[in-house]
């Protein structure tokens, strides 16, 4: 019964952080809020931090007996694949996207302007971009699965897997909208998750 309300929590937090940043929603936000929108971007950080940390510390407290464990020399892949995820994380948020966009920052400052940081013929394609389309969610999911596994780990890790291929599907379409046959290009040169690959 309790992996049954962790499922219900986790896809709950999910759909809900997913409705948030959706095209319908932010652009009611955009006509209700006008130059304010440039805010948008911040409280929805910080409305996303503020449920997520009680849910992680609340799963935590349901269940707390380790069932997957690692012993040589799984346990240095382990160590290798956690610490690549992580560098790969990290290069691609600071080298590879704006991260001042992702904080809501360049929004703030460019409050009140029409401003587009990216001309819609242009994408990035260096670094990673180059080999695959969304560096980080391939990182997170990586990172998911080298843990330590309790039961409940591997229901959200279940959950979060689904949302991320399912997130990054959805963020692809606003994409298309953005960049129009660039990005179908794009897609059709570059993988989505799983690199070195032809189509995914």
């Amino acid at each position: 019964m309790k992996y049954i309300l962790i499922v219900l929590l986790w896809t709950g937090y999910c759909a809900l952080h997913s409705y948030l940043i959706s095209i319908g929603f932010t652009n009611i936000m955009t006509r209700l809020l006008k130059k304010y929108y440039a805010f948008y971007r911040v409280f929805y950080i910080l409305i996303s931090l503020f449920l997520l940390i009680p849910l992680i510390n609340y799963t935590a407290q349901l269940d707390n007996k380790v069932i997957i464990t690692y012993g040589q020399p799984l346990n240095i892949i382990r160590y290798v694949l956690l610490s690549g995820s992580l560098l790969m994380f990290f290069w691609a948020f600071f080298f590879n996207y704006d991260s001042l966009t992702f904080f809501g920052i360049r929004q703030i400052l460019y409050l009140g302007e029409i401003k587009k940081i990216n001309p819609p013929e242009e994408i990035k394609r260096n670094g990673l971009l180059g080999i695959m389309r969304h560096p980080m969610y391939f990182a997170l999911i990586i990172f998911l699965w080298c843990q330590m596994h309790r039961m409940s780990d591997i229901v959200v890790n279940i959950v979060l897997t689904i949302y991320i291929i399912i997130g990054t599907r959805l963020e692809e379409k606003k994409l298309i909208l953005e960049y129009g046959d660039t990005y179908v290009k794009y897609q059709q040169e570059v993988p989505m998750l799983i690199p070195f690959t032809k189509h995914n």
